[in-house]
């Protein structure tokens, strides 16, 4: 355990992975913030967090047009990162390999909402297409589509990009204009007389360190940071697994993130092929629950692979992990913005699988927000804590 250098904080940021990182990048990046800043990092490895987990894909494809804008901003973020990011002739250019999502309807009423959720997607400039059966099969004949009646898909700024690239420099940029990165763990915090402040954060070797602003960036453990605070929030770890695999017979073109109607997805890997599922029960977990259910690779995914795409009958699975989502139970989308009772506790959370992507936008908002007390470039209120306060449940049709 790491000693923090003051005994006080302008922000606090519980976590230090991707939304740790990135809110502590953003901060440091606006002219208008002067503070100082501490992010409390309880596994400096990250072996377990939900950030060295990630597929790091990236979609447009939303039925809510604010995910949709967060996710542009996000491809305009990481095929400019190196501007973004100063100009900084160390910092490498990360690319977006735009093979696309590929969702495929099976029944008229999804293939229905695939058609209004397109218009949306192109009425924010998004490339996405509404597709025949026979349109697929003309762009992608490896695919067995018996079941199928349409499809969207959309090849423009919509695949994978690496991540870890982000993370990583933000983090070290961060660490560059002063952040401290410590290594120890928040076990508490004091509020003030009336409940409507944090007031200190306590750490595992004892400090008690007094703060502006405390950020919830724990992850799937967001839940557990929240109640330090007094406050529930509707998130919990649920397991995700992932998949790499070789073909014998590899396809002749890039294989588009193929959504099939069974729940599991699969793509171009580089050489390789990845494919992931939730389990069947698909329930919280334990938060250091990380053991794996061989019996999904061979009951489920395989046969659902060999069936979508016959080449796929002959496979070698080269890896394969178990990984956590931060699982908004609420509405599965972000929770945002400062608490309803609690005014300087901030949440990024609940990002229910969308987090990596999103990070660029909402760690510039969150940013704002701590330095105005707004959003001042792209308008976050829509996924604000308050809408769970008030019920109200933002619907994005488009959750994986």
């Amino acid at each position: 355990m790491q000693a923090p250098e003051h005994a006080n904080y302008d922000v606090v940021i519980v976590g230090g992975a991707i939304y740790g990182s990135a809110v502590a990048w953003f901060l440091t990046d606006n002219p208008d913030f002067d503070g100082t800043i501490l992010v409390v990092e309880r596994d400096p490895t990250y072996e377990f967090a939900s950030t060295s987990h990630t597929n790091s894909c990236i979609r447009q494809q939303f039925s809510e047009e604010i995910n949709v804008r967060i996710s542009q901003f996000a491809a305009d973020y990481i095929k400019n990162f190196r501007s973004h990011m100063g100009g900084d002739a160390r910092i490498p250019q990360p690319l977006i390999h735009s093979f696309g999502y590929l969702y495929l309807a099976d029944n008229a009423g999804f293939a229905a909402a695939l058609r209004e959720a397109q218009k949306i997607q192109a009425a924010c400039g998004a490339g996405t297409r509404h597709m025949s059966r026979d349109e697929i099969a003309q762009a992608y004949p490896f695919y067995q589509l018996d079941d199928i009646i349409a499809g969207n898909h959309n090849t423009v700024d919509e695949g994978y990009f690496d991540g870890h690239t982000l993370f990583d420099w933000w983090r070290r940029m961060a660490k560059e204009r002063g952040v401290t990165f410590l290594t120890n763990e928040v076990v508490a915090m004091n509020r003030n007389a009336a409940g409507t402040r944090v007031e200190s954060v306590i750490l595992k070797s004892g400090e008690v360190v007094g703060c502006g602003t405390v950020v919830n960036a724990s992850g799937p453990r967001a839940l557990l940071t929240a109640r330090m605070a007094g406050i529930d929030m509707p998130v919990e770890p649920r397991k995700r697994y992932t998949f790499v695999f070789e073909a014998a017979e590899p396809l002749d073109r890039d294989l588009p993130l193929t959504i099939d109607p069974s729940g599991v997805h699969m793509r171009t890997d580089g050489a390789y092929y990845m494919a992931g599922c939730p389990p069947d029960d698909d329930g919280p977990v334990d938060y250091a629950d990380f053991a794996a259910d061989h019996s999904i690779w061979e009951d489920k995914v395989w046969p659902i692979l060999a069936t979508r795409i016959p080449q796929f009958e002959a496979l070698k699975l080269r890896n394969a992990w178990v990984g956590h989502y931060a699982y908004n139970t609420f509405d599965q989308n972000a929770i945002l913005g400062a608490h309803d009772a609690v005014a300087n506790f901030v949440f990024v959370n609940g990002f229910s699988g969308h987090g990596l992507q999103q990070s660029p936008a909402i760690g510039r908002g969150t940013a704002e927000l701590i330095t105005y007390g707004e959003y001042r470039t792209l308008d976050l209120t829509p996924l604000n804590f308050t809408r769970i306060a008030q019920g109200a449940r933002f619907v994005e049709k488009a959750v994986i």
